[in-house]
């Protein structure tokens, strides 16, 4: 029982801290400077908040949001979800899908940088952070993988122009990759930062739509139209087949290195092995 309500008040904290940042960030919509500045701000505040309350209701040392290797590993996981998203991008427009009418830089790529960074923060935390660490305590990691996994995909249903599809590609995609790289990894640096470089790749560098939020300008001027299958519809290019594509192959990887590592948690050996997690080194190191 102390656990359960330990649980609920971490998750209840950051998703207050989410939903204030939301508000605090349509408030100053069209100033990308204070974006920035309140983006980051709300990914600084829940960051404190999950470490604090996880000290106080578990007595222990917040290991997953540790600042030893914080750097590198938010530096590679926006690198390979940049990469990812570009690898999407390429392919959709290879069958003449997507077409770049002209590029140049625009200042409201600033503001999705803070944008973008409170979400991918604020969403790590709570299903990554808090629902799958806490499911895999009692279930193991493949069982807490789907449900945390399913309930990721849910919580973008109520997004403007999210569909079923979309919900189920995200279940998928990034229920699987962002798991895996926090299994892989043990930590939630890499994992956020694949989830901020991806979302900002779609939406500050190919302006499209993430997730079924539209009306995105980035770096590139450019439409895309085609069959939903390829290019996702309405709900943005993570409703692709190519997404679901890539990122299951990159939540292979991760989740090979999870198990050379030893990192897997079957429901059988759960205690024993999370027991043992805390001294591993992480894959950023």
């Amino acid at each position: 029982m102390k656990v359960f309500f330990g649980t609920v008040l971490q998750l209840v904290a950051v998703v207050v801290v989410a939903a204030a940042g939301g508000q605090a960030l349509t408030a100053v919509q069209g100033n990308p400077w204070l974006m920035l500045a309140v983006g980051g701000g709300s990914a600084v505040v829940a960051l404190f908040v999950y470490k604090g309350l996880v000290r106080l209701t578990e007595r222990r040392r917040v290991v997953e949001a540790s600042a030893k290797g914080l750097v590198p590993g938010l530096l590679l996981g926006a690198a390979v979800g940049i990469a990812i998203f570009g690898g999407v991008i390429v392919n959709i427009w290879f069958l003449g899908f997507y077409h770049v009418h002209g590029a140049a830089a625009n200042v409201g790529m600033i503001g999705l940088f803070g944008y973008m960074a409170a979400a991918a923060v604020t969403e790590e935390l709570m299903f990554r952070g808090i629902l799958f660490r806490v499911l895999e305590r009692g279930t193991g990691t493949w069982l807490a993988m789907l449900i945390s996994g399913l309930l990721f995909g849910a919580y973008h249903l109520a997004n403007p122009d999210a569909s079923l599809w979309g919900a189920a590609a995200i279940v998928v995609e990034a229920g699987g990759m962002l798991t895996a790289a926090y299994v892989a990894t043990r930590k939630l640096w890499v994992p956020i930062g694949l989830h901020f470089g991806w979302n900002y790749a779609a939406a500050a560098i190919f302006s499209t739509e993430v997730s079924g939020n539209g009306g995105n300008q980035g770096l590139l001027d450019a439409t895309m139209q085609g069959p939903a299958l390829v290019t996702g519809g309405d709900f943005g290019p993570e409703g692709s087949l190519y997404s679901m594509v890539f990122c299951v192959l990159t939540a292979i990887v991760f989740l090979v290195i999870a198990w050379r590592r030893g990192r897997l948690v079957p429901l059988r050996k759960r205690a024993a092995r999370l027991a043992t997690l805390d001294a591993v080194p992480t894959l950023s190191q």
